[in-house]
């Protein structure tokens, strides 16, 4: 399915819902970039506003198709200078990818010290273009999730993280070494994590360790379980999306991006 905003969805994310959120881009500045490294971006921002705060998106691992690019707009109508980069790109095409192993084959691939270096790339993209670094975020869904966790480790000077339903521990390789649950004792970005708890991919356990780890070290962040949510509740375009879960914590977020001073 394709439109006038973008590529369409990935072909692993199966049949587009009828629940699938369209924004337009009525009063917005949108578009596709490449970083210094080679990676695209896609952004979105008022066309009207100087000094704008800065959301970075970290995509799914379906990539950058429709559905991320909606929520940048979605940010972007909010005031944000939302920009989403595709840390993926490089190492296959999530959006021809035929299944989930296939997409997972790609995201296994990819380095994490690459993918916080692109991030970084998409921070000075934004501010390049006027927007206001002392006042950025950084959110990720899904795969991106994870990358969120970490960029709020690599990036100290960022003013608040949001990872929605990002894998919390897996397997450790030479080019994935380090997994949220592992560094949690360096989070001192204030983090909202937003999790479903009926999501096999990340069982409760897990997070109740990821939370006494976060407690243990002190670290300002909190995670919300929605108890009966599955993952990729927030996915409009999917099965799994949860609409009464998903418009609770869009709220939740953009309260704890107010006040921790980013929008």
């Amino acid at each position: 399915m394709k439109d006038k905003h973008g590529p369409g969805f990935a072909a692993a994310a199966g049949s587009v819902s009828a629940h699938t959120i369209h924004t337009d881009s009525a009063g917005l500045e949108t578009g596709l970039t490449t970083l210094p490294g080679g990676a695209p971006a896609y952004f979105a921002r008022p066309q009207v506003g100087e000094s704008l705060p800065v959301v970075l998106v970290a995509e799914e691992i379906f990539g950058l198709h429709e559905h991320i690019r909606d929520v940048a707009r979605r940010l972007a109508k909010l005031g944000f200078f939302a920009i989403a980069p595709d840390y993926l790109a490089r190492y296959g095409d999530p959006m021809a990818a035929p299944d989930i192993d296939a997409l997972r084959a790609i995201a296994a691939k990819v380095p994490d010290t690459e993918a916080m270096a692109i991030f970084d790339e998409a921070l000075a993209f934004a501010t390049g273009k006027g927007a206001d670094a002392a006042r950025a975020a950084v959110i990720g869904f899904c795969w991106g999730g994870r990358i969120a966790w970490l960029y709020a480790a690599h990036n100290r000077a960022l003013s608040a993280c949001v990872p929605w339903y990002g894998r919390l521990d897996g397997s450790h390789t030479a080019v994935q070494p380090r997994w949220p649950i592992d560094i949690a004792g360096e989070i001192d970005v204030p983090t909202l994590g937003l999790y479903g708890g009926d999501d096999p991919s990340i069982p409760r356990d897990v997070i109740a360790q990821m939370q006494d780890r976060l407690a243990a070290a002190g670290a300002p962040a909190e995670i919300i379980v929605y108890d009966d949510a599955p993952h990729g509740f927030f996915a409009d375009y999917r099965p799994s999306y949860r609409e009464r879960e998903a418009h609770d914590a869009w709220g939740r977020m953009r309260a704890f991006l107010r006040a921790q001073g980013v929008g």
